[in-house]
């Protein structure tokens, strides 16, 4: 008998250290999936110059919030006003969402061939009153109201008595995988991006307006990223978000490396069609002409992952500080930070920098998606990236 009982607890003991190896391998198998699932560039081992901040996001800036609604529904062929739905909205609040203090902003535009409302104010005024949002192109209007019926809910009239706003809604054009001309984006669907902006990490990938998005004829959607700039240029940050549709593939480098070239087939375009909207922000002192010329510095970063900007894509950026608060007061002399022209450069290196690898980031997160009429836009994939990377020495881990 207790040699029986012996050999029967001797079982158990073995039979639970093997559930326990076997709970382990699982553990690290889900736990490796899930880790490719929430990989970002810098993960893969691709290589990227400069310091990025904790998050390496648009969120690194100090009150720089970030919301998005997701539609996602039905398959099969397209029936307007049905879908299969592919679409979204994302919104970046500057001071976040309970401000109402504005900014200064600069914008520009690369190619034209897109929209970004409320954008003559800005060049007027110097200033960024509310949110930036980034849509598809066919619910830019719905957009633009939703947001100014939020803030009519959430703030009263301003100083000079009056409600009243011109908001910054801009857009890249999804109808290769959603049913675009259904005008799925509902007021509500903005109200949660606003109401659900957040700081911290930043969704990436098939978020947001990126939803419906492609880049490059793989994959494209929302990324960020971010760079710290070292003490002696004033420590300052650079936040980047990108909304990504945009490119050929044979034109896609990544880390120098002809990417698009060595990973060949599943063509979606037969030109270099869709468009790009990047916002830019920063804690440093500048003023609307100093971040004019900080968005003109996109172009730089875009072009490092092989964008040459074609007579199709709307290539609209918008860069803000967080810096000088209260400078849009409607009363009093007030006492401005600048910083000089002459020390804009680690800014511009910054901002090209950080453009490049949020475009990457949108593209590394970004999943296969199928939409109207079995369209399917494939994600990079990421074994032959890095196969690819390693091919050039590019592979740093």
């Amino acid at each position: 008998m207790n040699k029986t009982c012996e050999a029967f607890s001797n079982f158990r003991r073995i039979l639970k250290l093997i559930l326990s190896l076997v709970a382990f391998v699982f553990f690290c198998l889900t736990g490796a999936v899930h880790a490719q699932n929430n990989a970002r560039a810098r993960d893969l081992g691709i290589p990227f110059d400069g310091m990025t901040g904790p998050l390496n996001a648009i969120t690194d800036v100090k009150a720089v919030e970030v919301g998005n609604t997701t539609l996602i529904s039905g398959d099969g062929l397209s029936k307007v006003g049905v879908g299969p739905i592919r679409t979204g909205v994302t919104a970046v609040f500057p001071r976040g969402k309970d401000s109402t203090d504005p900014v200064f902003a600069g914008w520009f535009t690369e190619n034209g061939n897109g929209e970004m409302t409320g954008t003559t104010w800005v060049e007027e005024s110097g200033f960024l009153e509310g949110p930036v949002m980034i849509t598809n192109t066919h619910s830019v209007g719905v957009v633009r109201d939703a947001v100014i019926a939020w803030r009519l809910k959430h703030g009263p009239p301003n100083e000079s008595g009056y409600s009243w706003s011109l908001p910054v809604v801009a857009e890249t054009w999804d109808g290769y995988l959603n049913d675009i001309n259904g005008f799925h984006v509902k007021p509500e669907d903005v109200f949660h991006a606003l109401d659900t902006a957040h700081g911290g990490a930043v969704e990436e990938g098939n978020v947001g307006g990126g939803t419906g998005m492609i880049c490059n004829e793989f994959k494209g959607g929302i990324g960020s990223s971010s760079r710290v700039l070292d003490a002696k240029y004033g420590g300052y940050t650079i936040g980047i978000l990108v909304q990504c549709n945009y490119g050929q593939r044979d034109q896609l480098r990544i880390a120098g490396v002809p990417v698009g070239r060595e990973i060949p087939g599943n063509k979606v375009w037969d030109d270099d069609v869709g468009s790009i909207i990047v916002v830019v922000a920063t804690d440093a002192p500048l003023i609307p002409t100093q971040l004019k010329r900080l968005a003109k510095r996109v172009s730089l970063g875009l072009a490092r992952d092989g964008s040459y900007s074609g007579n199709g894509s709307g290539d609209i950026f918008i860069a803000f500080s967080t810096a000088n608060p209260g400078a849009a007061a409607f009363k009093g002399l007030h006492q401005l930070a600048m910083l000089p022209n002459d020390q804009m450069n680690a800014l511009f290196l910054a901002t090209v920098q950080a453009t490049e690898e949020a475009v990457v980031n949108a593209m590394i997160a970004a999943k296969t998606m199928t939409g109207i009429n079995g369209h399917t836009v494939v994600a990079l994939p990421h074994d032959q990236l890095r196969d690819v990377l390693r091919k050039y020495n590019r592979l740093v881990k």
